[in-house]
């Protein structure tokens, strides 16, 4: 019966996922549509096709591979501006690249087909088109969290201590998947928390004199204050209690931005109560902003992170719990939360919609990046298009055309590549050595 829970979520949330990349080629589907751009196919996954139906000059269809989508809108490479004039300079391997795909795509191009081409569009258009995919999925992130804030709550870290630690441990020891690594030995030194006697269920009042509001203000003047004096009082049932003054130590704590990086910073050793706050849009609006900041810092380091998880896939060792993860990964969690007994039914369906709203916020983030053959890419070309005719236009020269996009197409081979290689290493490692929260 677990097994069959576990798979049973598992398959749910992939297929979850696998709606929410179906709706992203529909924000590219609908405005392409409405802007009147010939498109011949609408596909969710890629290579062989399982399923299709036509309607109009449209295929519609399923394909064998779900791990994608894609809209195929004609004419998204304008012709050649130098046709019909000598090549002689023009004939290394990135125009050939350029020339053999404007090519393939204008045989199936029509006179009558004149004025529907995507590169034809005015810019606006082309922007709304490309950014209606990753749009989608950033609506989908917004709706999923706003409804977890709304019926369940965020967790909340209060000013209440749960946890008040023995010694201090090392950032090494402290990632080791070892849990004897991770205890407490006869040399390892006090935590000032303890040393300074507070107990658990105190709720800290003031830190160096400061009034706290909240969690995150105590936990910045603790990173602040260095191996500094730290003079604390907290409230004991009803009362005001001044702790003994201790000084803080310096030591690896986790990287607010990057959880799997730890930055040196003062360190108390007490960790706080949580409760679940609900929240309506301007909450859930300031969560995105949060979720955002640390995707923006997980993508700009995405290369170096795929290399690290092959390395240790390859030398056997432990995978960083705080890594990427493919969808099979995100599955896999998903399968875990659903058949896990040691939290609520509610807990499980909020964890669930919770890391589905993640996971759209990251697919629209990362659609963003300005590289062919990402929606960003495409976004990054029509600026481009637009910025060239404008500073023209002020300069009384003539008008450029169409930036010829088809030349970045070496480009989009290779992020194309890096893209398929990543994907295969982080299913790899799904498989063999999965990330686990139970």
């Amino acid at each position: 019966m677990h097994l069959l829970i576990y798979l049973g979520g598992a398959v749910l949330f992939f297929a979850m996922i696998m709606i929410s990349v179906a709706l992203h080629e529909i924000g590219h589907l609908i405005p392409g549509k409405l802007f009147g751009v010939k498109t011949t196919q609408y596909m969710v996954g890629f290579g062989k096709t399982l399923w299709s139906t036509r309607r109009g000059e449209t295929e519609y269809g399923v394909k064998a591979v779900p791990l994608g989508g894609y809209c195929k809108f004609v004419g998204m490479y304008p012709p050649d501006p130098h046709s019909g004039k000598m090549r002689s300079t023009r004939t290394g391997i990135f125009q050939s690249i350029a020339d053999q795909a404007r090519e393939a795509e204008w045989e199936d191009i029509r006179p009558e087909d004149d004025g529907r081409l995507f590169y034809q569009k005015k810019t606006w258009q082309k922007l709304i088109i490309m950014f209606g995919g990753p749009g989608m999925n950033l609506i989908l992130a917004f709706l999923i969290l706003l409804g977890v804030n709304l019926f369940y709550g965020m967790p909340k870290p209060t000013l209440q201590v749960a946890v008040v630690n023995d010694c201090v441990i090392s950032a090494a020891r402290q990632a080791s998947t070892d849990p004897a690594e991770r205890a407490c030995k006869s040399t390892d030194p006090e935590t000032p928390a303890k040393k300074s006697g507070m107990k658990v269920g105190d709720t800290i009042v003031s830190f160096n004199g400061t009034r706290l509001a909240d969690w995150d203000q105590l936990s910045a003047l603790i990173e602040g204050n260095g191996d500094e004096l730290a003079r604390i009082t907290v409230d004991r049932n009803g009362r005001q209690v001044a702790l003994k003054p201790v000084h803080t130590v310096i030591t690896g704590v986790q990287s607010a931005d990057n959880p799997s990086k730890t930055v040196q910073a003062g360190f108390l050793g007490v960790s706080p109560d949580r409760v679940l706050v609900k929240g309506g849009p301007a909450a859930t609006a300031q969560q995105m902003w949060s979720m955002t900041e640390q995707s923006v810092h997980a993508i700009i380091r995405f290369p170096a992170k795929i290399y690290t998880t092959a390395a240790d896939l390859v030398t056997g060792k432990p995978r960083d719990e705080n890594g990427p993860m493919s969808i099979v990964g995100a599955s896999r969690i998903a399968g875990e939360v659903s058949s896990t007994d040691l939290i609520s039914v509610s807990t499980k369906a909020a964890q669930m919609f919770l890391l589905l709203g993640s996971v759209n916020l990251f697919l629209a983030l990362f659609n963003f990046v300005p590289l062919m053959p990402l929606d960003g890419g495409h976004i990054a070309g029509a600026i481009y298009e637009a910025i060239r005719r404008w500073l023209a236009r002020i300069t009384g020269r003539p008008d450029p055309g169409h930036a010829d996009t088809a030349k970045m197409l070496p480009v989009a081979y290779v992020v194309g590549a890096v893209i398929a290689i990543s994907g295969f290493v982080l299913i790899l490692a799904d498989l063999i050595d999965p990330i686990t929260l139970f």
